[in-house]
């Protein structure tokens, strides 16, 4: 793999994949540059904030109201988990519970805890709790990292 890369005045920020042939790799990469764009519009004290996907930690709902949680600061979004996971599609949004979605761009450790249960551990040492029924989800990111 060749990477060029140059910087261009007044234009805006472009990406050109060049490639033989389509393959997984090649896929997988354009999904990723792709999600680097994903914002989210979120509100805190009455402001509406956009954020990147890249800021969310994790994103959690608590009594059906979504929060996305960042490295310091939490911020409510209005939308469905059903919703977010179609819009997490491709991206480094993993569900890990029922309640939860995980940036696993942000993930540090993983460690085994009680009843077939995970614990994962973020950049800024939160934790959270990775259900059995969703293990699954979660080993497939290291098969593919």
């Amino acid at each position: 793999m060749q990477i060029i890369t140059r910087q261009v005045k007044d234009q805006p920020l472009t990406v050109i994949i060049e490639y033989p042939e389509m393959t997984e790799s090649a896929a997988s990469l354009i999904k990723k540059i792709g999600s680097l764009d994903i914002c989210f519009s979120a509100s805190a004290e009455g402001k509406q904030i956009k954020i990147a996907l890249s800021d969310v930690y994790y994103i959690e709902n608590v009594e059906r109201k979504l929060f996305l949680y960042t490295q310091k600061e939490v911020y409510r979004y209005d939308s469905t988990m059903a919703g977010l996971e179609e819009l997490a599609e491709g991206t480094s949004l993993v569900r890990i519970s029922r309640t939860c979605i995980m940036n696993v761009d942000h993930l540090k450790e993983i460690r085994q805890a009680r009843n077939s249960h995970l614990e994962a551990i973020l950049d800024n040492d939160e934790m959270l709790i990775v259900s059995r029924k969703y293990l699954k989800n979660i080993k497939s990111v290291f098969k593919r990292g």
